[in-house]
């Protein structure tokens, strides 16, 4: 329990099978360190939940290798989110999906109007892509206990949690402490959107890229 390997072939299958058998790890990002667990295992989802002391009402992502598992995990992007995910996928961008009847996810959350929705990201790091194509999509929050600084070490998050994360890789630092961007489709706002979270793409950066060739950006 909390051993601390670097990332080769062996430490990211045993990652892979830590996140089957139900267990918790602890992984870099583009932004920061991440807590991740298999996002289909309900008692897996509570331990992070516990380990960071994080309140429930506050939703975990899920993080994954391609935005094209968006469509396999029971999710879309509603426009203009799609577009915005083209442009800024992969990267420091969370978009706001939303899930379909059948979606099995157990990191959704529902909304008061009936819909269900799930925050995605997909890491612009080679070392979590790597990962994550091995773990498939995974839900995640950052390595820290709540309402700590994210972690930008393995170190900061084995400060954190100790042994009671079954396994850290460590990609060393990260590029710094400030998280995604988080962005919902909301058509009674501006642009059509919400920024719920500004974090390393600000909203400037955002709203431009709605515009950018009159809008035409994706599909």
């Amino acid at each position: 329990m909390g051993e601390v390997c670097t990332i080769d072939d062996g430490s990211i299958a045993r990652a892979a099978q830590i996140i089957k058998d139900g267990g918790v790890i602890v992984i870099p990002t583009d932004t920061v360190y991440g807590i991740a667990c298999d996002p289909f295992n309900s008692k897996a989802i509570d331990r992070i939940y516990e380990l960071k002391r994080r309140p429930r009402y506050k939703a975990l992502q899920v993080i994954m290798a391609d935005a094209d598992n968006v469509e396999d995990l029971g999710l879309y992007l509603p426009a203009p989110l799609n577009r915005l995910a083209a442009a800024f996928l992969p990267g420091a961008f969370s978009p706001i999906a939303v899930a379909e009847q059948d979606c099995r996810l157990k990191t959704i959350r529902h909304e008061s109007d009936g819909h269900a929705t799930q925050a995605i990201r997909v890491p612009n790091s080679a070392l979590s892509l790597r990962i994550l194509r091995a773990t498939g999509p995974v839900a995640a929050s950052s390595a820290n206990r709540s309402g700590d600084e994210s972690a930008q070490t393995v170190n900061e998050a084995v400060a954190a949690f100790g042994d009671q994360v079954d396994l850290y890789l460590d990609g060393g630092p990260t590029q710094g402490h400030i998280a995604s961007t988080v962005v919902a489709a909301d058509p009674t706002e501006r642009d059509g959107i919400n920024v719920l979270r500004e974090g390393v793409i600000d909203q400037a950066a955002i709203r431009e890229a709605l515009h950018i060739n009159g809008g035409g950006l994706g599909a």
